[in-house]
């Protein structure tokens, strides 16, 4: 495999958004650690990323701060538009889940569960 040099080679536009050449990871992945205040050498060896590829994905976002920040907030958008979907369509499915006995056996374990989650709230 021939090293990739150049930034513009390091990052491609797929179906998903703007990716890192020859992985499924899109910088807005990446932005989104970055935007918790996850330190970049922790995003790298979380998303088992060589130094060049992180390298290359921060001088890209870098050079196109606006273009990829206008992006992700689309894609933020867009997902947060997707979970809400979601969550209505299966708010009764979630609720009849959530009021459902525990299976046979597991008793015990729900209830020292619950009894963590009490203590944990009046803490």
């Amino acid at each position: 495999m021939l090293p990739i040099t150049s930034t513009t080679e390091m990052i491609v536009r797929t179906e998903r958004g703007l990716t890192l050449a020859g992985t499924r990871i899109t910088l807005y992945d990446l932005l989104s650690y970055l935007k918790a205040d996850w330190p970049p050498h922790l995003v790298r060896h979380w998303l088992c990323l060589t130094d060049a590829q992180m390298q290359g994905a921060m001088d890209y976002i870098a050079a196109h701060c606006e273009q990829v920040d206008a992006e992700y907030e689309r894609v933020v958008q867009r997902a947060e538009a997707n979970r809400q979907y979601w969550e209505e369509r299966n708010r009764d499915r979630l609720a009849a889940i959530t009021q459902s006995p525990p299976k046979p056996g597991t008793e015990a374990i729900y209830a020292r569960l619950r009894a963590r989650k009490a203590a944990h709230e009046h803490a």
